[in-house]
């Protein structure tokens, strides 16, 4: 009984991070980078993926260079991929992880069209299409699908 208690209870990081994307949407996007790097260095480069996964993803948006940004983003993606590597994801879900690859493949779509790569845009964008039969057909799947087929168009790719 305790063990499911244990596992129903939130997790810890994932509300702090949630708290600084909460701070980052709300404006304050220099306080919330340094909050993300302090959370980051807490949960070091070898820390839980999931918290790595979803930190980076909300970190790289909190930068102005595209370099800096991509670096994050890639962090994301490597992050996410060492949560598929196992034969379960979190919770035991192997699914459950799918859902980001999108939203990681677009951002590094867009990243990459920032620094005028296109080949490597175009890569990512088709990665992001592949991925998007992952998503829910709720909102954030709709929107995520709905910004993969504006970068198709930007790029000329067919959707």
């Amino acid at each position: 009984m305790a063990e499911q208690q244990e596992q129903a209870a939130p997790d810890a990081m994932l509300t702090r991070i949630g708290q600084v994307v909460m701070l980052h949407h709300g404006g304050d996007r220099e306080e919330a980078r340094r909050r993300f790097l302090d959370l980051w260095v807490e949960i070091g480069d070898a820390g839980n993926p999931l918290h790595r996964c979803t930190l980076a993803h909300y970190l790289a948006d909190t930068h102005d260079d595209p370099e800096d940004e991509l670096a994050w983003d890639l962090r994301a993606l490597s992050a996410a991929e060492e949560l598929t590597d196992g034969p379960e994801g979190p919770g035991g879900d192997p699914l459950s992880i799918r859902g980001f690859f999108p939203s990681l493949h677009l951002n590094l779509a867009a990243d990459y069209v920032k620094l005028g790569r296109s080949e490597a845009a175009r890569s990512h964008l088709r990665r992001a299409r592949r991925a998007a039969g992952d998503l829910a057909d709720d909102g954030y799947g709709d929107g995520v699908r709905a910004a993969i087929g504006r970068l198709e168009l930007r790029l000329g790719e067919a959707g």
